[in-house]
């Protein structure tokens, strides 16, 4: 149905035909869970923001650093055939493995 965003958080979006209601998580998180609901949109909007700042004011309290959705590092099995082409490729381009493979990532989306 979409995502929202706030804050650096991504969160889903669900919709129970059944109980006319509004439900969702946030993306990327591995240890940590925020849940949110609503009738309407905006009262699922109101909780996902709630949830984030109450997740945000929890990790400050406890001295704990919050969890990020996304690091940034993504550990991707090839085979070897294709890790050599890509390679290849990304030296004939003049780049490294990494930007070149972010570059081919970013241009698909």
């Amino acid at each position: 149905m979409g995502n929202l965003k706030y804050k650096g958080y991504s969160g889903s979006v669900e919709y129970d035909e059944e109980e006319n209601y509004f439900t969702g998580r946030v993306l990327g998180l591995r240890n940590d869970c925020i849940i949110y609901e609503g009738n309407t949109i905006d009262e699922l909007i109101h909780d996902f923001h709630e949830g984030i700042d109450h997740y945000l004011q929890i990790c400050k309290e406890k001295g704990n650093q919050p969890e990020k959705p996304y690091s940034g590092r993504l550990l991707l099995r090839i085979s070897p055939t294709l890790h050599g082409e890509i390679a290849e490729k990304a030296a004939n381009d003049g780049l490294s493995l990494n930007e070149y493979i972010t570059r081919t990532l970013r241009s698909s989306i």
